[in-house]
């Protein structure tokens, strides 16, 4: 079982890639619809465009970067570098310990930077200013932004001499929790609970997309939950009061607009405010 993953993982076709991209889309559209956390009033077709444009951005950069991933990790096997290439260990722990080192240097640590260092946050704040999240939020993302992420991507598989094989089922799995955890869905109590032992779910990820610090800088995770406790980055808050967007573009003229959010990495830096604690909702 385990090597039929493996051995599809390694020679998984793009289309393949791009499916479970939209089935995920469709899976959590669908699930929305049928159980929302939030009121669906706003226009969800108009809303998922500017978002679906954004995903078309980042698949073809990702297109065009794609080969130096695959260098990188044919280099690093090959050669035998990196943190996994230099512990041994059978299947099933190289895959364990895989996913949860892709998850921190692929994912985890860079979006803390990108939150931490003022050039990045101009091309991730297009991620935040959405006001309305639901699953298509998890491809909003600059074109910039998606340079930036894929470059972690590189430089997370050269650290760990990771193979293709393991990059492209952590690629899936980013993607399909991604979905999952930006999705406007009600979870049963007891299922978000199980599930927060081990991965981000949408109650404990929505918190990010606060519109106010300190909530926007925590609960960074993107597949495991257990780098924001580790680092004591998690927070917790009733989904219901939360308030989507970003303080330093607010008005739906902006947040709305695809040029104007292809122009904010360019314009004059907008200070966050970092507000008291009494007044964090």
């Amino acid at each position: 079982m385990l090597e039929s993953i493996i051995d599809y993982f390694a020679n998984i076709p793009s289309s393949h890639r791009t499916l479970i991209l939209v089935r995920g889309l469709v899976l959590f559209s669908l699930i929305e619809s049928a159980v929302p956390l939030m009121s669906l009033k706003y226009e969800r077709l108009k809303h998922a465009m500017v978002n679906i444009f954004f995903t078309l951005t980042t698949i073809i950069v990702n297109f065009f970067l794609a080969f130096i991933l695959v260098k990188t990790s044919d280099w690093a096997v090959a050669n035998s570098f990196g943190i996994l290439q230099w512990i041994p260990a059978g299947t099933v722990v190289f895959l364990i310990a895989g996913l949860l080192l892709m998850d921190f240097f692929g994912a985890w640590l860079p979006h803390w930077v990108e939150h931490h260092v003022v050039w990045m946050w101009k091309f991730h704040v297009v991620h935040h200013t959405d006001q309305h999240v639901d699953t298509t939020t998890a491809n909003r993302h600059h074109p910039g932004e998606s340079v930036i992420r894929f470059s972690f991507a590189i430089l997370a598989t050269l650290l760990l001499g990771a193979p293709m094989w393991l990059v492209f089922l952590y690629q899936s799995m980013s993607v399909v929790l991604s979905q999952f955890n930006h999705a406007n869905i009600v979870l049963p109590a007891w299922l978000d609970k199980t599930l927060l032992t081990v991965f981000c779910t949408p109650n404990m990820h929505r918190v990010h997309h606060h519109y106010r610090m300190p909530y926007s800088d925590s609960n960074y995770g993107n597949i495991f939950s257990f780098w924001d406790r580790i680092f004591q980055t998690y927070a917790q808050v009733d989904n219901t009061k939360l308030k989507y967007g970003v303080d330093t573009y607010y008005a739906p003229e902006d947040a709305d607009s695809v040029v104007q959010m292809l122009k904010i990495p360019f314009q004059k830096y907008r200070k966050r405010i970092d507000y008291d604690t009494e007044e964090r909702l």
